[in-house]
């Protein structure tokens, strides 16, 4: 969808700066904020997918003037709520009113093991793919109601099939609850002066990962 989250290319919010890569946190309240996320999507009640959807579809004004984990922690509360896990009046006093669903508890020696193992998304390949490297596609030109993971900057672009990552769940869907359509992915290079325009510096390129169904053949 187009919303706060689909920054890429409009002006207006200052230089990017960026963070040493040693500092990942700012406070311990983000780390909790980490953990707790993580935790809650160990109950197996949404996917990655519908969790990216819960962030972006925060109000705009509320996405723009929230720093990252306060993102991720709007969110959380989001698809609790949703999952029937909290009520809104627990959300608002910070507490438990009754006694929570029953739920497996991850033991901590088992955590590691759990975060490195990940959830996998890759699939088995029902048919071919459709485009190979060295193909000039151009993007599709759409803008959805519902969660997508081709940015708007990319959209009705041409560029160059750079690799064929294999076939992965399509999370135009899986957000939803719309199935997993496995697609092929591929990633797709494209010139600065095409996704840019005039006075774009000659010398960039910018590579995105785009499902088979967002391209279309030249």
């Amino acid at each position: 969808m187009n919303g706060a989250q689909d920054l890429g290319g409009m002006m207006g919010f200052g230089r990017v700066i960026p963070e040493p890569e040693s500092e990942i946190f700012h406070g311990d309240w983000e780390k909790r904020a980490l953990a707790v996320t993580l935790a809650a999507g160990a109950l197996g009640r949404w996917n990655i997918d519908i969790s990216r959807h819960a962030r972006e579809t925060l109000p705009p004004g509320e996405y723009l003037t929230s720093t990252y984990y306060e993102i991720w922690v709007k969110g959380l509360e989001k698809l609790l709520l949703q999952a029937d896990l909290v009520t809104p009046e627990e959300i608002r006093d910070g507490r438990a009113h009754a006694p929570g669903a029953a739920v497996k508890p991850l033991a901590v020696a088992q955590v590691d093991a759990a975060l490195s193992r990940g959830s996998p998304y890759d699939r088995p390949a029902s048919a071919p793919a459709r485009f190979a490297p060295g193909d000039r596609v151009r993007t599709r030109r759409f803008n959805p109601t519902h969660h997508t993971r081709l940015p708007r900057y990319a959209r009705g672009r041409e560029g160059v099939i750079e690799a064929v990552r294999g076939v992965f769940i399509f999370p135009d869907t899986n957000a939803h609850g719309a199935g997993e359509a496995p697609q092929w992915l591929y990633t797709l290079r494209f010139t600065g002066e095409e996704l840019w325009g005039e006075g774009a510096d000659p010398t960039l390129e910018v590579s995105i990962d785009a499902w088979e169904s967002y391209l279309v053949s030249l």
